[in-house]
């Protein structure tokens, strides 16, 4: 599976729920990368897409334990079991992690591919991405774009691999 994350230098992911920056250009990375694909989220994270909408031209997997939760246009899972029985039908290549923090750390284990925006830049956060992927020793940097901007703020896209699997 793959993992598509924006973290700043510290590893942080957000704050108070919310993702710490929107850059339009990760956004259209994201679009084009998911598009017909499989993506999956938490509640808190599918609240952040714009209107609080799934994505259109995506199979949406939202995870919930709250039972009366439901999303129009997403398939609501109630536990990480029921997930990954629900995404056995379809090929690993093809299934995208948008997070949150939650999320991230319950498939990081199923994940070889990370696709990563690293922010130049500390925030005050209260979420965090589970693991330092420069100092994991069973993940390595196989790619890195172009140093990129938006208004004063420094980014990077990166890809990360698992190396052990």
């Amino acid at each position: 599976m793959n993992l598509i994350v924006s973290a700043d230098k510290h590893w942080s992911i957000g704050k108070n729920g919310r993702p710490l920056v929107n850059i339009p250009a990760e956004r259209q990375l994201l679009l084009k990368e998911t598009a017909g694909k499989v993506v999956v989220m938490g509640r808190k994270t599918l609240e952040t897409l714009p209107g609080g909408q799934p994505l259109g031209g995506r199979t949406n997997v939202v995870l919930s334990a709250d039972p009366s939760f439901k999303a129009r246009g997403a398939v609501v899972c109630r536990s990480m079991e029921e997930t990954l029985a629900y995404l056995e039908e379809f090929d690993p290549k093809d299934i995208y992690i948008l997070g949150g923090e939650s999320i991230y750390r319950q498939f990081l284990p199923y994940c070889d591919t990370i696709h990563l925006t690293a922010i130049d830049y500390v925030y005050d956060a209260d979420l965090r991405f589970p693991v330092d992927l420069d100092q994991a020793p069973d993940w390595k940097l196989a790619e890195e774009g172009e140093e990129q901007t938006y208004f004063d703020l420094c980014y990077t896209f990166c890809r990360y691999v698992r190396t052990g699997m």
